[in-house]
């Protein structure tokens, strides 16, 4: 059975070095929300870096998740003194189970201070796919359906929750996903 592929990416308002109250408030509600996603019905994983450590980026080792890539667009720094960006990758057993866990509790919570945080770029800041079960989904996966995304809008290769589709290619709303299965109905 496919599972869903989940990338995000936001332009931070000051680099992740910044030891301002509000990076650090980032870092730690963040860190929460990590904790909390592993434990959501229908998580599956998330990429992490080898050695666990989350302030590199750029130059970490990913394992399966492959190397880490960020969207052309992004035009500020690379180093762990510059970086200016969140991102994630994750995997999830449907869109229901995804949404429900990013639109309640704690992630409900971060999204609404969103902007206290991230610029306003314009850009999508998260997209969807469909991967076959057992296929671990890139950094570059998620660029360019990102990037995909952005210039020709939702289709069953680079969707969101507003414009989803199913495993096959089907139109699907969020309201016609299966309560917490993630099935179809």
């Amino acid at each position: 059975m496919p599972h869903l592929a989940l990338y995000t990416f936001g332009v931070l308002k000051s680099p992740l070095a910044d030891p301002a109250p509000l990076t650090s408030e980032f870092y730690e509600i963040g860190a929460a929300v990590y904790r909390k996603m592993s434990r959501q019905p229908g998580y599956l994983a998330h990429a992490e870096t080898a050695d666990g450590d989350r302030g590199e980026l750029f130059e970490a080792d990913w394992g399966a998740w492959g190397e880490f890539a960020v969207p052309a667009w992004y035009d500020k720094g690379r180093t762990v003194e510059t970086t200016a960006l969140a991102a994630t990758l994750s995997l999830w057993t449907g869109l229901r189970p995804a949404f429900d866990a990013v639109y309640t509790g704690l992630h409900r919570e971060a999204l609404n201070r969103r902007y206290d945080w991230f610029e306003r770029t314009g850009r999508p800041n998260y997209v969807f796919w469909w991967v076959p079960d057992g296929v671990t989904p890139t950094w570059q996966d998620g660029v360019s359906r990102l990037e995909h995304l952005h210039a020709h809008g939702a289709a069953p290769h680079a969707f969101t929750f507003h414009h989803s589709f199913t495993p096959d290619g089907t139109p699907v709303g969020i309201k016609e996903v299966g309560p917490k299965s993630g099935q179809v109905r």
